[in-house]
């Protein structure tokens, strides 16, 4: 069952080789084709995350070039078309598709997938596809899958419990600013990592303090958490111990090789490797978005054209929340523009 109005052809975002975003090039591609099971869903806005940008770049933790070659693509990325989250309109679906129909807006997360960098994505109907909220508004629906899947999903392995002091490692990004939010929902005393031009912003997500990391070195303190979670690896396991109570955790989300090899040292513990990416984990986001207890940071939103200006801003590694890239000027209009 398909929109009668879908196009035979539209364009999309190309990686055409490893590199900083002069590598991006719009293309004429076929719209793809909803096989059984899938769901083909125009894109109304996606987003350019902080893992766009390392597989775009193919710039890695420690040790995990050659693994990330063979996993991605050699020379490049065999998937040339990035983006893992988006929010949209139902176009068409596949045979046995019975949990939504054309018409209906959904929020989505293709995770490896990907594919949300052009104008009509498909997903399975099995995978994290909700409907949109109707209270819930176009960039904040984008926004809410890549840094609220994957803090959910740490916090979950991490047994995060009420009343345990939690350190945020990068906690103005997308994924730190979830990981504030949803360790303070769930009852912990959260300490954000993060500059002094962004400390209100973690204030304002529910941190109850903050470090500067420039400033101040936070593994020289004689503070000990029960949770360090590193949403930008700049600690190791190693370094990261003497910074844990006994029975600590250290979520290591953007781990290096080591991180993966040794999980335990001197009572701690060490979470690392990919999220989940859990359908009732984003219906549950979703939920809580509609009820105003989460809303992602959206730092700009751009135009669908000047997506790899949403890379060069994502190199410089100082971007707040998430790039938004719409489709949809009407529905979300654009507050950054190519040459602004």
């Amino acid at each position: 069952m398909a929109d009668a109005h879908v196009p035979t052809i539209i364009q999309a975002w190309h990686v055409t080789r490893y590199g900083g975003p002069e590598v991006l090039a719009l293309r004429d591609v076929p719209v793809p084709r909803p096989g059984k099971g899938d769901v083909l869903v125009r894109v109304q806005a996606t987003t350019v995350s902080s893992g766009d940008r390392r597989i775009r770049s193919l710039d890695l933790p420690p040790g995990m070039t050659t693994l990330g070659r063979l996993a991605l693509g050699w020379s490049r990325p065999r998937q040339p078309i990035l983006g893992t989250e988006f929010t949209g309109i139902v176009a068409a679906v596949g045979a046995g598709v019975t949990r939504f129909r054309p018409g209906e807006p959904v929020i989505a997360f293709t995770g490896l997938r990907q594919g949300a960098h052009g104008a009509y994505a498909l997903v399975s109907e099995r995978a994290a596809i909700v409907p949109r909220p109707p209270a819930l508004g176009i960039a904040d629906a984008a926004a809410l899958g890549f840094g609220g899947l994957t803090a959910m999903d740490y916090l979950r392995r991490a047994g995060l419990r009420p009343g345990e002091e939690v350190l945020v490692v990068g906690a103005s990004g997308t994924v730190g600013a979830a990981l504030v939010r949803l360790a303070q929902l769930g009852g912990a005393s959260v300490t954000a990592v993060t500059s002094a031009a962004n400390a209100d912003m973690a204030r304002q997500l529910g941190a109850a303090a903050t470090i500067d990391y420039a400033a101040e070195d936070m593994k020289a303190g004689r503070e000990r958490w029960d949770i360090v979670a590193d949403a930008v690896g700049a600690l190791s396991f190693r370094t990261a111990c003497p910074m844990l109570r006994d029975g600590g955790r250290y979520l290591a989300i953007a781990s290096g090789l080591g991180d993966l090899l040794v999980r335990r040292r001197a009572g701690r513990r060490c979470i690392a490797g990919p999220a989940a990416e859990r359908p009732e984990d984003l219906a549950a986001l979703a939920h809580l978005a509609a009820r105003g207890l989460v809303r992602p940071p959206v730092e700009a939103v751009y135009p669908f054209e000047a997506l790899p200006a949403a890379h060069a801003r994502a190199d410089t590694g100082r971007k707040r929340g998430s790039l938004v890239v719409t489709l949809d000027d009407e529905a979300c209009p654009p507050t950054v523009r190519q040459d602004g």
